[in-house]
């Protein structure tokens, strides 16, 4: 028999004895949820000629043929016949064969152990209480059947900002309640990941030091992987944030970033884990009248040097763009770079610089777009997956809430995560369209109104949002509703420096010389005002506030223009939304138009807020004579 990374039992309440087994259950369970006591005649197999997670469903006269790669392929193959039932698919007519494009497809929750998550806009935590692990077990169930449904297999379950009551995880007191997530979890084929603190060794050990050179050092990381291994000997490995926003890390001792982790990653290795090490960092300290330093400058400086001087079990983890999860940025000139170094591509699924759950963004819209960007003048990101891009990770946006997601309509950015990161080939509209119809049904009248809400929403957001990639006009901390200048004097190193006759940081070789990092194609591409993308202008380039555009219009006019048309987008939901009444359930339908008149709201904050601080900068008025506030 072969197992996606382990054999594994199951729980007894599920009176199944293998995994092959609990694929046909889940997929009678399925079968039973939607179409009540109709039955369809299925047979499932392992198949060691398939890839390994990958599956095959196959429809015929005699009923299914569902077979997998490994236990979990065999699972994945049972939820993508019951997704193409509901879709209305026959079931003699299907034919799907699959396999995942990385190994590692991977949630890393930001939860902390008082029950909170950080940036998290769904409720509480689903694995902490008091400080310590407790949940509500059929719901952690469900929860695990939900991420297999979509091909997850990896999981953190602590905030990578670790605390002390997380931090004691690697301890027998924290590891006695963690034994028991992941008996929920491996049977879904979805392994535990611990993110660690690098001061573990003075917090948890009684050490002096945390120096990565200090054998004592290496003597505790050996004893924390051994102990934890004792207890959970398929953890996939650890996760760590060193040295970025007060994190310690191995800088504090003068070493870089390689003798850090390597110390870890050894004491992981004769267990088979893996280190991953997100390069999240950069000075966070920065002096605003400094304009040299360049905050998306600094981890391709950090990591780019050393490259091939990590060991071969860590996976460095790279934010996809330079800056945190902006409405629009470039993609991280790190990613595709290092030769010699395993890269994990990070998403953030939880919708901190995007609505927070209260607006409606559809992150399969700006993931394709990210994918699609060159990273050469032959090869896209999307060409990186499987090659140097060995895991996706994103940041969840689940929590305790009782549709998960906060806002109903950000459950598709979950599913669209696991789809696209078990298979990266799929488009924004594939995924969006299936979400739709899993959830509300195939009639076209609700299908389409909804799918291209869905479709338009990151376009409506960016529209009412910072203009042309300036970035982090957002309200200080909570990161929900505007403020030009909230960071602009501030230690974060996020400066857009408007004044009353340009805005944006000139990030060619006339100015930081950021574009040095990208392949010249793409050097090339950004350094041109001709060939640089409009939408990320203001990211590469100052301009004066009557630039032309290559539509004619003014720079400041496009502002004005753009933050009117995000508030119309916006009332649009809301019309479509008004005439699907009646015809989804009442419910979703009252808990999605709450959500929309909290964003018009929203929107309209931003458009008088963004517009009237351009005004009152340059003194150019809008050309149409709309109210801009002065």
């Amino acid at each position: 028999m072969r197992f996606g990374y382990k054999a594994w039992m199951l729980s007894e309440e599920l009176k199944v004895e293998s995994g092959e087994f609990f694929a046909e259950e889940e997929f009678r369970r399925g079968i039973v949820g939607f179409f009540g006591e109709e039955k369809f005649k299925a047979s499932f197999d392992i198949d060691e000629n398939l890839p390994l997670e990958g599956f095959s469903v196959a429809g015929g006269a005699d009923g299914l043929k569902i077979s997998g790669g490994c236990e979990s392929g065999l699972l994945y193959g049972a939820y993508a016949a019951l997704f193409a039932l509901k879709r209305g698919e026959a079931a003699e007519k299907i034919s799907i064969s699959q396999k995942p494009a990385v190994e590692k497809r991977i949630l890393n929750h930001w939860d902390n152990g008082d029950g909170s998550v950080e940036r998290g806009y769904s409720g509480g935590s689903l694995f902490w209480r008091d400080g310590k692990i407790g949940y509500d077990l059929p719901r952690l169930r469900d929860y695990a059947r939900l991420l297999a449904s979509v091909g997850i297999n990896e999981i953190s379950v602590n905030n990578v900002n670790v605390r002390l009551q997380t931090a004691k995880l690697l301890t027998d007191e924290g590891l006695k309640d963690l034994v028991k997530v992941a008996e929920v979890f491996r049977p879904f084929g979805i392994r535990l990941i611990i993110s660690v603190h690098f001061d573990s060794p003075v917090w948890l050990g009684g050490l002096k030091t945390s120096d990565p050179a200090d054998p004592k050092v290496a003597d505790f990381w050996n004893a924390a992987a051994a102990r934890v291994y004792g207890k959970i000997p398929d953890l996939a490995g650890f996760l760590v944030k060193a040295d970025s926003e007060f994190q310690s890390g191995p800088n504090a001792f003068g070493h870089t970033q390689d003798v850090g982790a390597n110390v870890i990653a050894k004491a992981l290795k004769p267990h088979g884990g893996t280190l991953y090490w997100r390069c999240f960092i950069y000075n966070c300290l920065q002096d605003w009248r400094d304009t040299v330093t360049d905050r998306p400058k600094a981890a391709y400086d950090t990591f780019f040097p050393l490259d091939g001087k990590f060991d071969q079990n860590v996976i460095l983890q790279v934010k996809h763009g330079p800056s945190d999860f902006q409405v629009r940025e470039p993609n991280s000139p790190l990613l595709g770079a290092l030769k010699n170094t395993r890269e994990a591509l990070e998403f953030q699924i939880a919708q901190e610089y995007t609505g927070q759950q209260k607006d409606l963004y559809a992150w399969a819209v700006q993931w394709e777009e990210i994918l699609d960007a060159p990273f050469n003048e032959e090869r896209t990101t999307r060409d990186l997956i499987g090659k140097e891009i060995e895991a996706i990770v994103a940041v969840s946006n689940t929590g305790d809430d009782e549709n998960w997601c906060g806002h109903l309509m950000a459950q598709a950015n979950l599913f669209a995560f696991g789809r696209l990161a078990y298979n990266p080939a799929l488009t924004a509209k594939a995924v969006t369209e299936e979400w739709v119809s899993l959830t509300f049904g195939n009639a076209a009248e609700i299908h389409a109104p909804i799918a291209k809400m869905l479709l338009d929403s990151r376009h409506v957001y960016e529209k009412y949002n910072a203009p042309l990639g300036i970035c982090w006009m957002v309200c200080i901390h909570h990161h929900y509703g505007p403020s030009p200048d909230g960071y602009e004097y501030m230690k974060w190193g996020t400066y857009h420096r408007a004044d009353t006759k340009a805005i944006g940081v000139d990030r060619t070789r006339n100015g930081t010389s950021y574009t040095a990092q990208y392949q010249p194609f793409v050097r090339d591409l950004y350094e041109n005002l001709q060939t640089c993308p409009q939408e990320m202008l203001l990211y590469f380039h100052r301009l004066p506030y009557d630039f032309k555009l290559k539509d004619g219009r003014t720079m400041i006019q496009y502002i004005y223009d753009t933050h009117f048309e995000g508030v119309e987008g916006v009332e649009n939901f809301i019309t479509v939304w008004e005439s699907l009444k009646g015809k989804i359930p009442d419910e979703a339908y009252t808990h999605v138009r709450e959500r929309l008149a909290m964003q018009l709201e929203n929107a309209k904050e931003w458009r008088d807020v963004i517009n009237s601080y351009f005004y009152r900068k340059c003194g150019i008025p809008d050309e149409k004579g709309r109210t801009v506030y002065v």
